[in-house]
C-alpha cells in the first residue's frame, strides 16, 4: 500500500499547489509503505516510524520481513537516511539485496531494543552504510 492510499486527510489528493509531498510526507501515509530493493525485490512494509524527541527527525523505520500473516515476520530497524523514496512507484527503495536483509540484525514484535543505545545505532548504522550522525542539541 503506498502514500497516496492511506491519505485519509485528502493532503496529496488535491494537489493544485503543490502540496505537502513528496518533499513533506504526512507520517501515518508511511506506515505500510512496501519497500524493494534497487531490483525491484518485495523486502516488506513499513511498520512504525522512529522519531528521536530531541531533534524531531525521524531516526528509523522499523521495516517487518517474511513471515505469513504477521507470523515469524522479523523486523528491523533500518535507518532513514538510506531509504529513498520512489514517487512513480508509490515505495520506498532499500540498496540492499535480499540476502543481506535476511542476516541484517532484527527483532521480533516481542523484543524492540533500546534505539537510544548509541553501540546498538552504532551497530545499525554501520550495516545499512548511514552516516550515523545524531544531533543531540536540545530544540527550542
Amino acid at each position: 500500500m503506498s502514500y497516496l492510499d492511506r491519505d485519509t486527510y485528502g493532503i496529496y489528493k488535491n494537489n493544485v499547489n503543490g502540496g505537502p509531498g513528496p518533499d513533506v510526507l504526512g507520517a501515518d501515509t508511511l506506515i505500510g509503505n512496501d519497500v524493494c530493493n534497487q531490483s525491484g525485490e518485495d523486502l516488506g512494509d513499513i511498520k512504525e516510524l522512529m522519531i528521536d524527541t530531541r531533534t524531531g527527525k525521524v531516526n528509523y523505520a522499523v521495516l517487518s520481513f517474511g513471515g505469513f500473516l504477521g507470523m515469524g515476520e522479523k523486523l528491523f530497524a533500518v535507518p532513514w537516511s538510506v531509504l529513498k523514496l520512489d514517487s512513480v512507484n508509490e515505495r520506498f527503495i532499500l540498496d540492499v539485496d535480499k540476502d543481506r536483509l535476511k542476516s541484517a540484525p532484527g527483532f521480533d514484535k516481542d523484543h524492540w531494543p533500546d534505539m537510544a543505545d548509541q553501540s546498538w545505532s552504532s551497530e545499525i548504522d554501520t550495516y545499512y552504510g548511514s552516516d550515523g550522525y545524531v544531533d543531540t542539541t536540545p530544540r527550542l
